[in-house]
C-alpha cells in the first residue's frame, strides 16, 4: 500500500498559485481557518490532527480541477456533522452554495433508523437528492471516501471490511458512472486490498516480478508506433502513453472470466491521443497494418459511447514478441471525459459543452431516485447502485440500429423496459438475432433484439417478471404498474402474505391493534392506512422478510404475556447480556450451558444432560457425544438425559463453527468473506489451509442467530465457484 502523504495548507496554497485556473484564495484561506478552529483538539484514528483530512480532500479536488466553492466545501465538509458549527453560520460566512454543498455531504445522524443498512441507504439517498441539485456534492463525497480509504489501515479490522464493502458496492460504481476513472480505479484497488488481501498480494507480486520486463515492453511498443505515425499527417503531433491494468481490474478478469494471467489481453495497453475523430480511425488503420489484430477484440466506443459517455477505439493486437496488448485511440476531448468524467466540466472549458450535455449526463440520477420511490423501500437505492451502475455493460441493438446499454446479466424484459415503459408492459415475446427466445433470456453484446408486443389495451406485466428482470429500473416500473393498476388485488395479496408470515412466526395481533403494531413501519414507508401498507406488500414495494425480525422483537416485548401457550423461560446464570433460550420442565434455579462439541443453534433438535455441579449441558440430538452415550446403553447415564426446548424469543447471536472445502483459487477468501459480511455475521476466528490434493479448507468460528440463518448462508456459499462442501464443524 502506498504511504500516506500529509497535505499542509502551505502546499495547498502553492498548488492554487501555480494553477492555470483562477481561485478566490482569500475565501479558501478563510474556510481553512474556520475549519481548523472548529476541529481544534479533534484527532483521527491515526492520532494526527483532524484537519489533515479536510486538507487532503481539498487537495484531491484541486487535482480534479474543481472550483473555489467546492474547495471551500471540502475544507468545511465535516464541521456541521462533527463540531458545533451550523449550516446557517456557513451560509452567512461563505455563501449559499458552500453551505448547500456541505449540507449535501453531511450524514444523517439525528433521525430514527432501525438498522445500519437503513442508515446507509438513507445517507446515500440524501446524497443522491443533493447531487440531483448540484453534482459537486457527489464529487466531494467521492474524494472524501478516497482519502478515508487511503488511511483505512488505522481503523479496526471489522470497520475496515465494512467500509471496504460499502466502497466497492456504492462509491466505486458511482465514480464509474460519473466517469472519474482514476478515482474509481483507486477506490476499487483499495477496497479489494481489505476484502481479499491474499488475492491482492498475489496479483501485486505477479505484477512486481515482471515490472522491468513490462516497462521495457511498453516502451518499445510506444517507440515503434511513434516512428510509424511520423509518416501520417496530423493537425498536431499525437501523444502516446502506456498503462498497466489496475490490480482489481486484473482480478475481475481472472475471477469473472475464469482466465489465467497470460490470457488477459488488455493487461498491457498503449493509448494514442489525437485531435479529431477521422484521425482516430486513421491511427486504427495504421495499428492494424503494423500488428495482427485478434479476432472479436475490436470495440468502437466512439460511435457507441458507454453509459458514462466514455468514448475511444479499443483494439487488441499481437506484438512481435507474441505478447498481446491493447491500443486505445481517442481525441483530447474524449481523453478529458475518460479521465475526469463529469469533473472535466470544471477542469477543461471544452470538457462538457453546454447545459444540455450536463443534463444528459445526469439523467440517470433522476432515474435512480424515481426507481427507489416506487419500491417504498429506502434500501432499494443501494441495490440499484450496486446492480445497475456496475462497470460491466453490454450493448444490444434494436432492429432499427439503435444501441441500448444494459448491465451484464440483463434479460429481454430489461431491454424492453429500457426502450420504453409501455413497450415493457405490453411485451409478449422477443426475437434475438431472428430467433424466438424466452423472456428470461440473458442478452449478450452485439445481439439484435426485437420485442413483440400485444395490442390489447388491458395487457400488463406479469408478477413473475419481478424475478426475471435483472435491473432495478425494470423492476421498479413493473411494481409501479401493479401499484397503480391493481390496487384492490394488491391489498388482498398483501394481507394474505402478512397473515401467512405472522402465522409462521406465531405472531397473533388483535385486528383492532394491528395498525398500532405496524405504525412505525407504515410511517417509514409513507403509508397512511393499513390498506396502503397491504397494497405495498402486494406489489412488492415492501419486503416482509426484512421487517419480520423487528416485528418478532416488538411482539415478544409487548404481547407475549397475553399468550397462554408460551412457557416463560426461567432465569439462569448465563453470560452477562445473553438471555436464556432454553425451557426446562419442572426444574428451577438451574444453570444452562451450550455444549461446545456440537454448538446448538435455535432450530436444532436438542436434548439436555444433567452434569455434576455444572447445571444442564445442552447438545444437539445428532451430537457425537450424545449418540455415543446412547449406544453404550448405561442406565445411569440415560437417566441424566432430559427433554429441553427452545424459547420463542431466540434472536440473540450464538457461537458456532463452520468448515468449507473448495478448489483453491485466487479470490476464494474474498467471495466467502463477502457473504459473511453482507449477512452481517461476526467472525470470531478464521483460518485456512491447503490439503495435499490441492483443495483448500476454510474454517471459521462465527456468531449467528439461528439454524435458518445458517442454512440460508450455507445455500449462498455452495453457489460460490469451486466450493465442494459447506458444513458445521464439530469440536
Amino acid at each position: 500500500m502506498p504511504e500516506e502523504k500529509i497535505i499542509t495548507m502551505d502546499q495547498l496554497v502553492q498548488m492554487i498559485l501555480t494553477n492555470d485556473k483562477q481561485y478566490d484564495l482569500s475565501k479558501i484561506t478563510s474556510a481553512y481557518e474556520f475549519a481548523a478552529k472548529a476541529h481544534e483538539g479533534q484527532t483521527r484514528s491515526s492520532g494526527q490532527p483532524y484537519i489533515i483530512h479536510p486538507l487532503a480532500v481539498a487537495h484531491i479536488l484541486l487535482e480534479l480541477g474543481m472550483d473555489t466553492d467546492t474547495i471551500c466545501a471540502a475544507l468545511l465538509h465535516d464541521v456541521v456533522e462533527d463540531t458545533a458549527a451550523t449550516s446557517e453560520e456557513l451560509q452567512k460566512r461563505f455563501g449559499r452554495d458552500v453551505a448547500m454543498l456541505v449540507e449535501g455531504v453531511t450524514k444523517l445522524t439525528k433521525i430514527p433508523i432501525f438498522n445500519k443498512e437503513q442508515q446507509q441507504a438513507e445517507n446515500v439517498r440524501k446524497i443522491m437528492l443533493a447531487m440531483s441539485q448540484d453534482i459537486r456534492v457527489i464529487i466531494i463525497k467521492l474524494c472524501d471516501r478516497l482519502h478515508n480509504m487511503r488511511t483505512l489501515h488505522y481503523r479496526p479490522v471489522h470497520k475496515q471490511r465494512h467500509t471496504a464493502l460499502e466502497t466497492m458496492n456504492i462509491y466505486a460504481p458511482l465514480a464509474h458512472r460519473l466517469g472519474i476513472r482514476a478515482v474509481k480505479d483507486e477506490l476499487e484497488d483499495l477496497a479489494f486490498h481489505y476484502l481479499d488481501p491474499f488475492a491482492y498480494s498475489e496479483i501485486e507480486h505477479l505484477m512486481e516480478i515482471k515490472k522491468d520486463e513490462r516497462e521495457e515492453f511498453i516502451h518499445s511498443i510506444k517507440e515503434r508506433i511513434a516512428k510509424r505515425l511520423q509518416d501520417v499527417p496530423f493537425e498536431e503531433e499525437p501523444q502516446i502513453e502506456g498503462r498497466v491494468k489496475s490490480i482489481y481490474g486484473i482480478y475481475k478478469k481472472v475471477y469473472i472470466a475464469h482466465k489465467e494471467m497470460e490470457q488477459i489481453y488488455d493487461k498491457y495497453a498503449v493509448r494514442v491521443i489525437v485531435s479529431t475523430v477521422p484521425e482516430c480511425y486513421n491511427v486504427l488503420g495504421v495499428i492494424h497494418d503494423m500488428y495482427r489484430p485478434l479476432p472479436n477484440r475490436f470495440k468502437d466506443y466512439i460511435s457507441t459511447p458507454k453509459s458514462n459517455m466514455y468514448q475511444s477505439l479499443h483494439t487488441t493486437v499481437l506484438g512481435r514478441e507474441g505478447i498481446p496488448f491493447e491500443v486505445q485511440i481517442r481525441t483530447w476531448e474524449m481523453h478529458a471525459t475518460a479521465e475526469y468524467g463529469i469533473a472535466a466540466h470544471w477542469k477543461y472549458k471544452e470538457g462538457i459543452r453546454g447545459k444540455d450535455k450536463m443534463e444528459q449526463r445526469l439523467a440517470w440520477v433522476r432515474q435512480v431516485l424515481e426507481a427507489q420511490q416506487t419500491s417504498d423501500d429506502v434500501e432499494e437505492i443501494v441495490r440499484i447502485i450496486k446492480n445497475d451502475l456496475a462497470p460491466e455493460d453490454i450493448i444490444v441493438m434494436t432492429p432499427k440500429g439503435d444501441t441500448i446499454s444494459l448491465p451484464v446479466g440483463s434479460t429481454v424484459i430489461d431491454f424492453a423496459y429500457r426502450i420504453h415503459t409501455q413497450i415493457g408492459h405490453k411485451t409478449m415475446g422477443a426475437k434475438v438475432d431472428g430467433r424466438i427466445v424466452p423472456l428470461d433470456y440473458e442478452l449478450q453484446t452485439g445481439q439484435i433484439c426485437e420485442i413483440m408486443t400485444s395490442k390489447d389495451p388491458e395487457k400488463g406485466p406479469n408478477r413473475a417478471w419481478l424475478d426475471i428482470a435483472h435491473t432495478n429500473e425494470a423492476k421498479s416500473k413493473i411494481r409501479s404498474w401493479f401499484k397503480k393498476e391493481r390496487r384492490e388485488e394488491n391489498i388482498i395479496t398483501g394481507r394474505t402474505m402478512l397473515e401467512k408470515e405472522f402465522k409462521r412466526s406465531r405472531i397473533r395481533i388483535p385486528e383492532d391493534e394491528l395498525e398500532k403494531f405496524l405504525g412505525d413501519d407504515m410511517k417509514r414507508h409513507n403509508c397512511t392506512s393499513l390498506d396502503d401498507f397491504f397494497a405495498s406488500i402486494g406489489y412488492g414495494g415492501i419486503m416482509l422478510q426484512k421487517l419480520l425480525p423487528r416485528w418478532k422483537d416488538l411482539y415478544h416485548k409487548n404481547y407475549s404475556d397475553d399468550v397462554p401457550d408460551i412457557v416463560q423461560p426461567i432465569v439462569t446464570p448465563v453470560p452477562k447480556g445473553r438471555q436464556s433460550r432454553i425451557i426446562l420442565d419442572e426444574i428451577t434455579d438451574c444453570a444452562v450451558k451450550f455444549a461446545q462439541c456440537c454448538s446448538p443453534l435455535p432450530g436444532d433438535e436438542i436434548v439436555g444432560f444433567i452434569t455434576r455441579g455444572h447445571g444442564i449441558s445442552v447438545h444437539t440430538t445428532s451430537c457425537v457425544n450424545y449418540r455415543s452415550m446412547l449406544s453404550r446403553n448405561i442406565p445411569e447415564e440415560k437417566e441424566r438425559w432430559m427433554e429441553v426446548q427452545w424459547t420463542e424469543n431466540s434472536d440473540a447471536a450464538m457461537q458456532t463453527s463452520i468448515e468449507i472445502v473448495a478448489q483453491d483459487r485466487v479470490g476464494l477468501m474474498f467471495d466467502i468473506s463477502a457473504i459473511l459480511t453482507e449477512a452481517r455475521v461476526p467472525i470470531i476466528h478464521s483460518s485456512s489451509r491447503l490439503l495435499k490434493n490441492g483443495n483448500a479448507v476454510f474454517e471459521a468460528t462465527i456468531r449467528i442467530v439461528n439454524k435458518s440463518q445458517l442454512t440460508a448462508m450455507f445455500d449462498r456459499m455452495r453457489k460460490v465457484k469451486g466450493v465442494m462442501t459447506v458444513e458445521r464443524a464439530s469440536n
